[in-house]
């Protein structure tokens, strides 16, 4: 009952439109034996995304984003339990009608960390950052064999060739100043990146809009969102951390590093960011602290400096 979504176009056209996704979405409730149940669509995230009930969460992939579906799945399935903080349990996960993937899980309590965070009190939130780094530490632990026929990028090194050829390009579609793309090209050919690390399971996009915590006491409640995991150097999972967990704070940044278990060069960090699939460094600056001084040396220290 859902089209195919193969192009752009046709996911403006229909993923955004509930007269077209409505049915498509009561026809899987009703295959995996939740027919009639009340259905509420989230407002934010990438893919289509339904409450089924109180219980259930519905996770929609079309065609042009199928892998994702199988990704999230999968992962989800493999970490189930092992972290710290809760994630998602996968009810039921795989294909649809014209290409289009679904997977069925739990649903977390909890309110969304990136909205909340105004209200957490400072001791909390330096409290929350050791207990995400600790989780991170256990999910950088596990096994990734049994994801590697389903998780990219394969070849580390080949990654980096690609992301570093593409990385001022990409930065100067998104609007970023002549004075900053400069310096990209010279900045990441001096700083040295591993080209077969260990190989660890990542997020890839640990950020407080990803988590979930409960207000009476600020418990962490969930991490959810894992369809961009990939298999890589740990140091890339703090990419995220540092632009949208700690915000540029080297104290909260420090403790969470300290509960980790290690801290990493700034400058890895930010060569990280430029190579991130999805680097939008403009956005960054306007969310973000930025240096007086215009270097990208500077701006390393100042989003992923510790103290």
């Amino acid at each position: 009952m859902l089209p195919p979504v193969k192009t752009d176009a046709e996911w403006d056209a229909v993923v955004a439109d509930e007269t077209v996704m409505r049915p498509g979405v009561e026809d899987i409730c009703a295959r995996l034996g939740f027919a009639g149940a009340p259905l509420t669509r989230f407002p934010d995230g990438t893919q289509p995304v339904y409450a089924v009930g109180a219980e259930h969460v519905l996770k929609l992939f079309p065609s042009s984003a199928a892998r994702d579906g199988v990704v999230e799945g999968r992962v989800l399935s493999h970490i189930q339990g092992q972290l710290p903080i809760p994630t998602p349990r996968v009810r039921d996960f795989g294909p649809y009608e014209n290409g289009w993937q679904y997977v069925l899980m739990s649903r977390l309590p909890g309110e969304n960390l990136a909205r909340a965070w105004h209200s957490v009190p400072q001791d909390d939130r330096e409290r929350l950052v050791t207990e995400i780094g600790a989780a991170l530490a256990v999910l950088h632990s596990l096994d990734t064999e049994p994801l590697g026929d389903v998780l990219g990028p394969g070849d580390w090194g080949a990654f980096i060739d690609r992301q570093t050829d593409t990385a001022t390009d990409r930065q100067r579609a998104h609007g970023l100043s002549q004075a900053w793309l400069e310096q990209i090209p010279a900045f990441l050919a001096s700083v040295s990146l591993p080209r077969s690390p260990h190989r660890s399971l990542l997020h890839t996009e640990v950020m407080r809009a990803h988590l979930l915590v409960d207000p009476d006491g600020w418990r962490l409640t969930g991490l959810f969102d894992f369809e961009p995991a990939a298999i890589g150097d740990r140091a890339y999972d703090f990419v995220g951390v540092g632009l949208f967990v700690t915000g540029g704070d080297p104290a909260l940044l420090t403790g969470l590093t300290t509960s980790y278990g290690r801290d990493f060069d700034p400058r890895v960090l930010l060569a990280y960011t430029l190579l991130h699939r999805y680097s939008n460094l403009p956005w960054y600056m306007r969310e973000l602290p930025t240096p007086a001084e215009g270097t990208l040396d500077a701006l390393a220290e100042t989003w992923f400096g510790t103290r």
